[in-house]
C-alpha cells in the first residue's frame, strides 16, 4: 500500500476541493472537508485500479513532508 499526499482547499462557494501532487489529474469535490477527503480516497483508489488493469506503473509518492506556515 502506498501513501499519497493530498491538498484540500476551501472554495469561494464554501465547498472543498482536493488534489494530489503525487497523483496528477486525480481530484475530488465535497461540501465538507470530511466528505472531500472520503471522495479523494475513493478517486485515488479507482485511479490506481485502472492503472493496474492497464498494467501501467503506479505513481510513486514524491512528497517528503507537508506543513503550513503563517505569513503576514
Amino acid at each position: 500500500m502506498s501513501t499519497y499526499a493530498i491538498i484540500i482547499e476551501r472554495g469561494d462557494d464554501g465547498g472543498f476541493g482536493a488534489w494530489s501532487p503525487d497523483v496528477p489529474g486525480c481530484v475530488a469535490l465535497g461540501d465538507t472537508e470530511a466528505e472531500t477527503l472520503a471522495e479523494m480516497e475513493e478517486a485515488i483508489r479507482l485511479h490506481l485500479d485502472v492503472l493496474r488493469e492497464r498494467q501501467e506503473s503506479l505513481p510513486v509518492s514524491a512528497t517528503v513532508s507537508a506543513t503550513t506556515i503563517e505569513a503576514a
